[in-house]
């Protein structure tokens, strides 16, 4: 039986026990699951399951071409040490089922191909086991799975958690969550159709029990310029177009809204309001759904999509110059539905849309807009309303998701996971502010990363005894510093250019950067470029060294989008909103607060600083998404794209960094348990301490002491060679290992059979014996009896029938009838019969003339006309000869053959055709005796000679035949005659017609003689014919002139 193995989609190798049945995922008997060295043996084509076993662990072509072996063969996820590098495949592998769950739950990191459900598995046992705050943080380009990564990390701690107490409502929520964050902050792009445009944090929290109980989201940096502005081919979040697709006319009608995405200015701007890809009908039941769910009323969902809808009605705002330039408002249509909406005053709006209100020296002032000042004045409130409402819906999922037992003791022992899906660093053709906020978060957390990294490692080599030897990595800390630090930091010297007095530019705040970091290695601009740069870089554009490259940063729009700015009166209007929704995202303390509010980028920088804090406090663990194709093909593999991914993921740098010291570590146990067998020593079993035992293998395999150390529970294997090799060992060992248990196995095997067999065998014929035992005593005893009941009936078989008797009776009379049916006579003329007993002589007597009675009908049926005719004839035939004609019994077997002739078919030409048997005729004279035929004809005897006719007969003249008593064969046919003219008597001899003739029409009389007998030779003569015995036939004619006939006797009587 041959060892073979199956490859499925998760990377999981599994050997197959049975060829024709199909192969089993999960442990038991028709599979067995192969830890995730095994997979070592296919390295050449699917890779290596650890970017860390890699050889050449510094080149990163090598590092994409085992991505692309591994991508090829549909197994997207590698390890790179504890991180998790997932490739987007755009489709479904089916791997993300319920068995999968099953399959790795509570089981070791290490003992199953890489997985996300693997990292999820790690991170609750963990949680539950040390009573330690968790993190998985989710890191990548747009469209390369980050949202989808967390939707599963939630389906599968749904799934694999206990219920809580209080049923599985925090479940649900945490679940229905999601559709309802990315249909207010998820849009189509360019890269991704469904890309998160937001920042998103979430905690969960477990019980004591491992139970969610309760959660909180974070959300960082909203892209709110996408409400008023899109790129071409890209949309406005998702919620716009859901709800114009998917709204009930009801609910149209009372928003003032159409169907038509065309209609709405801030939908048409990316000229995309269709998307294959999305069906936003559907999405709007499942998001209606959700807002259920999360406790939303019917209430709040009104006051909700009434903010929606404001939204679009802003974007068709529109504004005419007046005499003095300037702006009012036009659509009255619109405005009517905003006010209605919004809950706020008609005149004190319009008055906000087109002036802006000044405090100087504790006075008020209004100032008039002109037409580009309430267009931004428009798109700023736009901008604020949603935001704003974005950031309640978040506070208000927050309240559905807080825990309900906050005041009960075992509230404070549970422990919290928190999920972080960010925006990975963007690199675009024109990179403006958010691309800068962005690219600095991933420099906060690559810093991070890289510390938890190190510091992980360090602590391990700590905990194992092993010397730590000091990794050489780049440090971002001075990219950071650039971006952060205070009064020197870009963002710094962004918000006092923000707030400073005067005619502040994009331009005046690149010119401050480059006075006062102009000697930063990691900054550079037009003017303090080289000759050779400066030929890409633009006067009005920045260039930063980020950790994973350069990005070149246009200024143009960092101040208004760093000041954000919401003119007062628009927020005093907002404040007075009857709407509960913009009541609470517009606080009356904004107006009473004197201190200008934090620009942007600060509050973007502060949010950061405590997500970083955060991440501290919890066990970090790593998800780096990567996206394969910009066309989200699946199986097409982009070497540009993703050397571009590698790249800004850091991936090199965490590979290098997890490199600097060892390669492979594995508990001793594990460890001994998987290559004991290459050891004579250890195989197959060691009674030591499994340290001892891995001490005695690798002196056995030649380890040398650069190549491993040991610690005090794991042995460390610094080079991924030493590792191949010795897989590669236990591969060939295998085969023969594998050999010797085929053989002891179908040894045991048919030795279990035989034993069952022969126990069976035993078992059987044990049965059958004393079946037969039972059986033969049964019959003995039925044949006891039956001989004693027949004795007893014989010696009383003529006594009157009585129970004594009756059974031999009745057996004598069913042996008679079964002899009977066995010897019936077989035709008529059988006349045997068994002799019946005396009691049943009248009912044999009945039974054998029924029988005779039907073999006569069955013959009698049976014959055909014809043989009915012949047996007629042969009846009147033994009616007068038999008894009476010598050589009678000969002519009984022979046929009469009907060869009579009509008198109209005499003719010469007739009768040489019929010319057959010779006829012998004596007529007048005894000395010529002449052949002749004789006819006969329906009317008369015709003789005929030489086709000649010498005499008729009729049949009416014809007075009688008279044949002898021997076997003569003469016969006389007697005429009469009315005169002496006529001729008399014929006399003939044949054998072939004398029988026949008594068949002729109107013969009275047939004599018989057995002397003599006379005849009328002519007129007046009269002869006689004498028969005697004799030898044989013999014709003459006696002395005393009489005809002597001398016959042979055939038969005595």
């Amino acid at each position: 039986m041959a060892l073979q193995v199956e490859l499925i989609p998760t990377g999981e190798i599994i050997r197959v026990v049975h060829p024709h049945r199909p192969c089993k995922l999960a442990l038991g008997s028709d599979g067995v699951r192969v830890t995730m060295e095994s997979a070592l043996t296919a390295r050449d084509r699917v890779g290596v399951q650890d970017f860390v076993l890699l050889e050449n662990f510094t080149s990163e072509a090598a590092f994409i071409e085992n991505l692309r072996r591994r991508f090829r063969e549909n197994l997207i996820y590698t390890y790179i040490g504890p991180v998790l590098v997932s490739v987007n495949p755009y489709r479904d592998l089916q791997i993300y089922t319920r068995q999968h769950m099953e399959r790795y739950r509570g089981v070791s990191f290490y003992e199953v191909p890489p997985h996300l459900f693997a990292v999820a598995d790690t991170v609750y046992r963990a949680l539950r086991t040390e009573r330690r705050d968790q993190a998985v943080m989710i890191s990548g380009e747009s469209g390369a799975g980050k949202t989808e990564a967390t939707k599963r990390l939630l389906q599968f701690y749904a799934e694999t958690c206990p219920a809580p107490e209080r049923g599985g409502a925090v479940r649900d929520r945490l679940l229905q969550s999601n559709p309802v964050l990315e249909a207010f902050g998820n849009a189509k792009t360019l890269r991704n159709d469904n890309s998160s445009r937001f920042g998103k944090y979430m905690d969960v929290q477990f019980d004591f029990k491992g139970a969610p109980v309760g959660g909180h989201i974070l959300s960082y940096l909203l892209e709110k310029s996408r409400v008023v502005h899109q790129n071409h081919g890209e949309r406005n979040f998702h919620i716009f177009y859901q709800l114009l697709e998917g709204g009930e006319e009801e609910t149209l009608r009372r928003l003032g809204l159409e169907r038509n995405p065309q209609s709405y200015l801030y939908l048409v701007k990316g000229q995309c309001a269709k998307v294959s890809s999305i069906n936003d009908k559907n999405d709007w039941k499942v998001v209606r759904k959700a807002l259920t769910v999360i406790n939303f009323t019917e209430d709040e969902v009104e006051d909700l999509l009434s903010i929606v809808a404001s939204v679009l009605h802003l974007g068709n705002l529109h504004f005419a110059a007046d005499e003095e330039s300037n702006a009012q408002v036009t659509s009255e249509n619109q405005f009517k539905y905003l006010t209605r909406l919004l809950g706020v005053d008609g005149s004190t709006f319009r008055e906000a849309l087109t002036h802006r209100k000044i405090i100087a020296k504790g006075e008020e002032l209004l100032s008039p807009l002109n037409l580009e000042q309430a267009a931004y004045a428009r798109d700023a409130l736009a901008k604020a309303v949603y935001s704003r409402t974005f950031t309640w819906l978040v506070g208000k999922i927050n309240r559905s998701l807080a825990s309900k037992d906050a005041q009960s003791p075992s509230w404070r022992s549970t422990t919290v996971l928190g999920l972080l899906d960010i925006y990975g660093f963007e690199v675009f053709q024109h990179n403006s502010f958010e691309q800068f906020c962005i690219n600095y978060c991933n420099e906060k957390l690559q810093q991070l990363f890289i510390e938890l990294t190190l510091k992980s490692e360090q602590e391990e080599y700590e905990a194992e005894g092993i010397a730590w030897e000091p990794v050489q990595y780049f440090n971002n800390k001075i990219i950071c510093d650039l971006v952060e630090e205070k009064f020197k930091g870009i963002i710094s010297i962004l918000d006092e250019e923000c707030l400073r007095p005067g005619e502040a530019t994009d331009l005046t705040f690149l010119e401050k950067l480059e006075d006062t970091i102009k000697h930063h290695p990691h900054f550079l601009t037009h003017k303090l470029a080289d000759q050779r740069t400066r030929k890409s870089l633009g006067r009005g554009e920045f260039r930063l060294l980020h950790y994973a490259g350069e990005v070149t940063y246009s200024v143009t729009g960092f101040l208004d989008k760093n000041n954000d700015l919401l003119f007062r009166n628009l927020k005093e209007t907002m404040c007075s909103s009857e709407n509960p929704i913009m009541s609470q995202c517009f606080d009356r303390s904004e107006l009473s607060d004197k201190k200008r509010p934090e620009t942007v980028a600060t509050q973007f920088k502060m949010s950061l600083l405590q997500l970083v804090e955060i991440l501290q406090s919890k066990e970090p663990a790593y998800i780096r998404c990567i996206k394969p194709n910009d066309a989200k093909q699946p199986g097409r593999f982009d070497e540009v794209l993703i050397r571009h991914q590698v790249k800004y993921l850091g991936l090199m740098e965490n590979l290098r960094v997890r490199r600097a010291g060892f390669a492979y570590r594995r508990k001793y146990e594990a460890f001994l348990q998987r290559y004991k067998s290459l050891c004579p020593e250890t195989w197959p079993t060691w009674a030591g301490r499994p340290q001892d035992g891995v001490a005695v293998l690798v002196r056995h395999l030649g380890y040398k002491p650069e190549e491993y150390k040991m610690g005090r529970t794991k042995i460390f294997i610094r080079f991924p060679k030493t590792l191949f090799a010795t897989e590669d060992a236990l591969e060939v060992r295998r085969q023969s290992l594998a050999t010797k248990i085929q053989a002891s196995w179908r040894g045991f095997h048919w030795r279990q059979k035989f034993l069952r067999v022969k126990r069976s065998a035993i078992c059987i014929q044990s049965w059958w014996r004393g079946t037969l035992g039972r059986r033969k005593a049964a019959k003995r005893k039925w044949a006891a009896q039956t001989i004693r009941r027949l004795i007893r009936g014989f010696i009383l078989r003529h006594a009157p029938r009585c129970p004594e008797n009756a059974f031999f009776l009745d057996h004598v009379r069913t042996s008679f009838l079964l002899n009977l049916r066995r010897q019936l006579p077989r035709n008529v003329l059988d006349t045997s019969w068994p002799i019946p007993p005396p009691a049943l002589r009248e009912a044999s007597e009945l039974l054998r003339e029924l029988c005779m009675k039907n073999m006569v009908w069955k013959y009698c049926r049976s014959i055909s006309p014809e043989w009915k005719q012949q047996l007629h004839q042969k009846a009147v035939a033994s009616e007068i000869f038999k008894g009476k004609k010598d050589n009678y019994p000969q002519s009984v077997p022979r046929l009469f053959i009907s060869t009579r002739l009509g008198a109209d078919e005499i003719s010469p030409k007739v009768l040489q055709a019929l010319g057959t048997e010779p006829i012998q005729v004596r007529h007048r004279g005894w000395r010529h005796r002449r052949p002749r035929q004789l006819l006969l004809t329906p009317n008369a005897v015709v003789i005929v000679e030489d086709a000649k006719v010498k005499q008729r007969i009729d049949y009416t003249n014809l007075t009688g035949i008279s044949v002898s008593s021997l076997s003569d064969s003469l016969f006389v046919l007697h005429v009469q005659r009315e005169d002496n003219k006529q001729k008399g008597d014929v006399v003939l001899q044949s054998d072939s017609y004398s029988r026949r003739l008594f068949s002729a029409d109107r013969v009275n009389n047939i004599n018989i003689n057995q002397g003599s007998i006379t005849y009328a030779g002519g007129p007046g003569r009269d002869g006689i014919i004498d028969f005697t015995p004799g030898s044989e036939l013999l014709i003459t004619k006696a002395k005393n002139g009489h005809l002597a006939v001398v016959a042979p006797r055939l038969n005595s009587r």
